[in-house]
């Protein structure tokens, strides 16, 4: 397979797939154990992470075989071996593992396809909120609800004389950084929300933008980066407004800025 990869075909199993990890996320999600663990930078780890891990890979290894994956839960390959990489798997199977653990249910599913360190294709499943997200750069983006029929999705556009509706984590709020950003948008409404649904939300619009004022990895980024550019949008670095790359030496991403591609 290679950068001209029939993008339909994939979106399909892609689909199938998340849903598939989606559904052994949410048994353990409505157990009475979670199985939840600590890695060696303190972020927590459960049962479903480790589920939901093991059902993408296995499939992704399956409709690709000569696609290499990158996951956080198998992070650990060597840069010389990885940065030999034009095409790659880039996965959180689950992101928003503290959503995950405070049963908010704003966490999410990610699987994106990095070629020549740019995603080509992204997924995003929210299993709790049964809303899928996805964008190819052969197809645009769309918005699944409930089952419903794939709905085309373009960001929003604003001026000056509107609110202008600004994402913001729920749990890596940085108020300081935060409120200094806001400084520029007088006019603003907050809206909270977890794990990568935020930059989908831009995608769809429901948001204007997403001032992310912190640390993240590539995986938290991959498949809504997608998503977000396929419908009219960027992801650009706060420093030197270059877009965001991947497959790093260190896989971290700098502090970003989600909006309309202008």
């Amino acid at each position: 397979m290679n950068a001209n990869i029939e993008h339909n075909d994939l979106i399909d199993a892609l689909i199938d797939l998340v849903k598939e990890s989606g559904k052994s996320i949410l048994e353990i999600y409505n157990s009475n154990d979670m199985g939840i663990s600590y890695k060696d930078d303190k972020s927590p780890l459960t049962l479903a992470d480790k589920a939901s891990n093991k059902i993408i890979c296995s499939k992704l290894k399956e409709l690709t075989p000569d696609i290499p994956i990158l996951s956080e839960e198998g992070k650990n390959i060597p840069y010389e071996e990885r940065k030999k990489w034009t095409t790659f798997w880039l996965i959180d199977p689950i992101d928003g593992t503290k959503e995950f653990i405070n049963k908010n249910g704003e966490f999410s599913v990610n699987i994106a396809l990095i070629n020549h360190y740019q995603p080509i294709l992204g997924i995003v499943y929210a299993p709790v909120l049964n809303t899928i997200w996805y964008g190819s750069a052969s197809h645009g983006s769309f918005k699944i609800e409930n089952n419903r029929t794939p709905k085309k999705i373009n960001v929003s556009k604003y001026n000056d004389n509107e609110i202008i509706k600004v994402v913001s984590s729920r749990s890596h709020s940085n108020n300081s950084k935060l409120e200094k950003f806001l400084i520029d948008y007088p006019k603003h409404e907050l809206v909270f929300m977890g794990s990568s649904i935020k930059i989908c939300l831009v995608a769809d619009g429901t948001a204007h933008m997403y001032p992310r004022l912190g640390p993240t990895m590539e995986w938290d980024t991959g498949a809504a980066h997608a998503v977000v550019k396929f419908s009219g949008g960027k992801i650009t670095d706060f420093e030197d407004g270059n877009e965001l790359s991947y497959n790093k030496e260190n896989l971290l991403n700098p502090s970003f800025l989600v909006k309309e591609s202008s």
